[in-house]
C-alpha cells in the first residue's frame, strides 16, 4: 500500500442537528373559529453516523474533514404537521475502525461489519406541540417544546489492521526486510529504529498457489501499553491479526529478556492477545555461523518458548519452514 495514502488515526469535530420546535398551533376555519390544539410536533435533528466498509482500508477521506456537521430538525406546524428530519450524515469506514470520545479517551464502539450503522453523535430530539399537552382542566395549552441542542464534540477514529499474520518485535529487528523478501511489498527499510511509522500489508505466496497476509507492525518499545512512543497506536493493530510472529535478531543481548518484555506490553495493553497463537523467530541469522547458533540454542534451552525458527531475509535461510509454520497455525483444519 503507498504508506502515504495509510491513515489510521484521526481526530474530527462532530456537530449534531438541533431538535426543531414543537408548534403552539390552534385550529381555526370557517366552521370552527375557535379549535383546540392541532400543533405538529418538532423534527429530530441528524445523527453523525458511521457506517462499515469492507472495500476500504483506510481513513484518508476523513483525514481533511475536520469538522461535519449534520442538518438541524425543522419546526412542526399546524394541523399536526410534524417537522421534516434533520438530514443525517453517513461516514463511510474500514471494518476495525474504533470510535473514542477526544476528550475522555473513553472506547464508544467498534464498526466489526459490512453495513453496520452506529451513532457517533445523536441529534437533537424535536420538541413536542401543543396537543401533548392537553387535559381535562386544561384544553388549551398555548406553549409546546423547544427542540433538544444537538452535541458537539470531538471524536478519534482509529484503525486497526486486519491481517493473517502480525510482526511483533522491537524498532530494527528485521520486520520490514522480511515482509519485503516474502511479499511485493516495499516498506521503508534502514538501519536505524522506527523507519516503520505505519503499517505496511504484504501478500505472502505459499504452495500450490495460496497465500495469506503480513503485517508490519511499526516497533514496540519497553512501556508502550503506557503509549510511550506512540504505543497505542501500534498495539491496536495486533489486536485483529490472527496469529502473531515474535521477531527477535539474533544479536540482540537477551533474546529471552527482549520476548518477555514484548509479551509483557501486550498483555499490559490486552490480555486477550495472550491468547492469540504465536511463532518466534531468532532474524538476521546469517550475522552468526553455526557455533554460535549453539550456543544460542543452549541459553534459549531456559526460555518460556519451545519452538523457534532461525530466519534470515537475506539469504533466505528458514523462510520456508516459516511458512510451513505460519500456514499450519492459520489453518490448522488442514493438518
Amino acid at each position: 500500500m503507498a504508506q502515504q495514502n495509510f491513515v489510521d488515526y484521526v481526530k474530527i469535530m462532530c456537530r449534531s442537528g438541533h431538535g426543531g420546535a414543537g408548534s403552539a398551533h390552534f385550529h381555526r376555519d370557517k366552521r370552527n373559529p375557535k379549535g383546540g390544539p392541532d400543533g405538529g410536533d418538532g423534527g429530530r435533528g441528524g445523527h453523525i453516523i458511521l457506517r462499515g466498509n469492507a472495500q476500504m482500508w483506510t481513513l484518508l477521506p476523513l483525514k481533511y474533514r475536520k469538522h461535519v456537521i449534520a442538518g438541524n430538525g425543522q419546526n412542526g406546524s399546524g394541523n399536526r404537521k410534524t417537522g421534516a428530519q434533520g438530514e443525517d450524515i453517513y461516514l463511510d469506514v474500514p471494518l476495525g475502525t474504533v470510535a473514542r470520545d477526544a476528550e475522555s479517551g473513553k472506547v464508544l464502539f467498534e464498526i466489526a461489519e459490512h453495513g453496520e450503522e452506529k451513532i457517533l453523535a445523536e441529534g437533537g430530539r424535536g420538541g413536542l406541540g401543543n396537543t401533548h399537552f392537553t387535559s381535562p382542566t386544561h384544553q388549551a395549552p398555548r406553549y409546546a417544546q423547544p427542540g433538544e441542542s444537538g452535541v458537539e464534540e470531538w471524536k478519534i477514529l482509529e484503525l486497526k489492521l486486519l491481517a493473517d499474520v502480525g510482526l511483533v518485535g522491537f524498532p530494527n529487528a528485521g520486520k520490514s526486510t522480511l515482509l519485503s523478501a516474502v511479499s511485493a511489498a516495499k516498506p521503508e527499510i534502514a538501519n536505524y529504529p522506527f523507519t516503520t511509522l505505519t503499517p505496511n500489508l504484504g501478500i505472502v505466496q505459499y504452495r500450490d498457489y495460496q497465500s495469506f497476509v503480513m503485517a508490519d507492525i511499526p516497533g514496540i518499545i519497553e512501556n508502550a501499553h503506557q503509549g510511550k512512543g506512540l504505543g497505542h497506536r501500534f498495539l491496536r493493530h495486533i489486536e485483529r491479526n490472527a496469529v502473531l510472529l515474535f521477531l527477535i535478531p539474533v544479536d540482540a543481548e537477551e533474546i529471552i529478556r527482549e520476548y518477555n518484555i514484548l509479551l509483557n506490553e501486550l498483555e499490559q495493553y490486552n490480555p486477550e492477545l495472550l491468547d492469540k497463537p504465536r511463532i518466534i523467530a531468532l532474524s538476521k541469522s546469517d550475522l552468526v555461523d553455526e557455533e554460535l547458533k549453539g550456543w544460542i540454542r543452549d541459553a534459549l534451552k531456559e526460555a518460556p518458548f519451545d519452538d523457534y525458527t532461525f530466519i534470515s531475509a537475506v539469504t533466505g535461510e528458514g523462510i520456508t519452514v516459516l511458512k510451513d509454520k505460519l500456514w499450519k497455525l492459520l489453518n490448522p483444519e488442514v493438518g
